[in-house]
């Protein structure tokens, strides 16, 4: 773990407290055990976890910082990846995770509760439906995501979810500027506007990766999102 503070604090400015190493210590702990059980994720090493899991959801501040969130809601949380690291090391931070696979979300509420974590939400459900729902469209400051989907695709998923003037943000790879580009077309009818793409240095990891930030300037339509699967299959 000291080698997470130290690029932690070399790579994104964060000082990790003892409190905050010994909650991700509980994390990683439960993560591998119920690994041993269940397949949450296909990362299975302490050094692993705490550099492609625990430092790549820290590089979201990355984006955050210039808009630091209230409300922030994570789809395709998986084993709570972006969105409880996050939590983590912002208290204050209201949060939303969201996971169709309900062995996934009854992970990320046991997490929750080991840790003691105020101000979680976690929803089994599919973005297609939340956007849709009055007490979630257009009511985040931030929806984010982390390997969920192609950008056009996840742009639908992401942006009615929104309020205007807030931001998405989608953790992706290499193909990150080619699916920007691709997907300029769907953000526009969505509401959102390309800002800008963060390139991501993890210590370690040749894959690059980047960090797409999306702005909200302007009210999703009614019609989307589309019904649940219709944006997989006919992205924007």
């Amino acid at each position: 773990m000291e080698k997470l503070r130290q690029n932690s604090l070399q790579l994104l400015g964060l000082a990790l407290t003892d409190r905050q190493i010994s909650a991700l210590q509980i994390y990683e702990r439960e993560l591998l055990d119920w690994n041993t059980r269940m397949n949450l994720t296909a990362i299975r090493d302490p050094d692993s976890i705490r550099t492609k899991h625990f430092l790549d959801s820290f590089s979201c501040l990355l984006a955050l910082r210039d808009l630091p969130p209230k409300k922030l809601i994570d789809i395709g949380t998986g084993a709570g990846f972006p969105g409880i690291p996050l939590k983590i090391i912002l208290p204050k931070l209201h949060l939303t995770l969201v996971e169709s696979v309900e062995k996934k979300a009854h992970f990320c509420s046991h997490i929750v509760e080991k840790l003691g974590l105020d101000g979680v939400t976690v929803l089994v459900a599919r973005a297609e439906e939340l956007g849709q729902l009055q007490e979630h469209r257009q009511k985040y400051d931030w929806a984010v995501a982390r390997s969920v989907a192609n950008l056009p695709v996840l742009v639908e998923y992401l942006l009615p979810l929104v309020r205007v003037g807030g931001r998405a943000l989608a953790q992706k790879g290499e193909n990150a500027p080619m699916e920007a580009h691709t997907a300029e077309n769907a953000m526009k009818l969505l509401g959102g506007q390309l800002r800008q793409l963060v390139p991501v240095a993890l210590p370690g990891v040749a894959e690059e990766r980047f960090l797409i930030i999306i702005d909200k300037i302007a009210a999703t339509p009614q019609p989307y999102p589309r019904r649940t699967g219709v944006p997989a299959k006919k992205p924007l």
